[in-house]
């Protein structure tokens, strides 16, 4: 599932062309992806103009004119093509290289902020993506952020505020970053990578990663997924960005999905193990 930096790359690759737009007509192709589409889905984002587009965790939000939020998820598979050009031309951004279109399930008709005619058109497979509309004013209490933490690379995330997050917690520190209460967006992948970079453990009891653990640890966190964003994310099966580029960060991976491989730091072999049905990789020697 895509975390923090594939649901950026995907915010930054739409913003150019949703950011002020007006949603002329919208197409939901069948009722409903992973959940139904709210009552009047389509005739509720009909003329309503996109203040900006956000992201929260791992959910796209774009706030609108109308008051409400449009909070979309990807799910798995789900993936967005832009097409701005003019006559039936490709714009910009062309179909993603391989995505079939009897999986276009959503298909946005806008005029963008410069006057001109946009298509964007959300296509998902295996359908466990969805789309919800919540009060945007309001949005923090929703379903589907109440009790969110902090943004990793936002100014409340801190060694402090992780530190205090993993306070008395008796689970392991791997499953403690997979809680969305304890920091937002951050998943299964970037996680293996942050504890390699910090040298921590993924079986440490979380409570225990205090001090210079926790200060080594905030900040491979925010080093892990700055420069993932800067290499588009990671693709290891169907994520792509906007423009149907893949992402590269997996060619940089220290741990994730290199079981039996050379340690970069120490040449001991990577090992797998699992906890709470994921897969971890990282270092016996190097992750104390």
């Amino acid at each position: 599932m895509p975390e923090l930096p594939e649901v950026e790359t995907v915010r930054r690759g739409l913003a150019p062309t949703l950011d002020g737009a007006v949603l002329r007509r919208v197409e939901a192709r069948r009722p409903d992806l992973r959940f139904p589409f709210p009552a009047g889905f389509a005739r509720r984002l009909a003329g309503a103009r996109v203040q900006s587009l956000d992201r929260r965790g791992k959910f796209l939000v774009a706030p609108l004119s109308t008051g409400d939020a449009l909070i979309m998820h990807l799910g798995m598979t789900g993936r967005f093509t832009v097409n701005d050009g003019q006559s039936g031309q490709p714009g910009r951004f062309a179909r993603n290289h391989d995505a079939d279109p009897r999986h276009d399930h959503v298909v946005f008709h806008l005029e963008t902020d410069a006057g001109t005619d946009a298509v964007i058109t959300y296509n998902d497979p295996r359908r466990f993506g969805f789309m919800d509309l919540a009060p945007y004013a309001e949005i923090e209490k929703s379903s589907h952020f109440n009790g969110m933490g902090p943004e990793p690379l936002g100014n409340a995330f801190s060694a402090e505020t992780l530190n205090a997050a993993l306070k008395g917690r008796s689970t392991s520190i791997k499953a403690a970053l997979l809680d969305q209460r304890v920091v937002a967006g951050l998943g299964n992948i970037y996680a293996c990578e942050a504890l390699f970079r910090a040298r921590v453990s993924p079986k440490r009891r979380a409570a225990s990663v205090a001090g210079r653990r926790g200060e080594r640890l905030y900040a491979a966190i925010v080093a892990v997924l700055r420069e993932a964003i800067e290499a588009g994310g990671s693709t290891l099966r169907d994520f792509a960005g906007a423009d149907g580029v893949l992402g590269y960060f997996q060619h940089h991976f220290d741990v994730y999905g290199r079981e039996g491989e050379a340690c970069p730091a120490c040449a001991a072999p990577v090992r797998r193990l699992v906890q709470s049905g994921r897969s971890t990789f990282f270092c016996s020697r190097c992750q104390r």
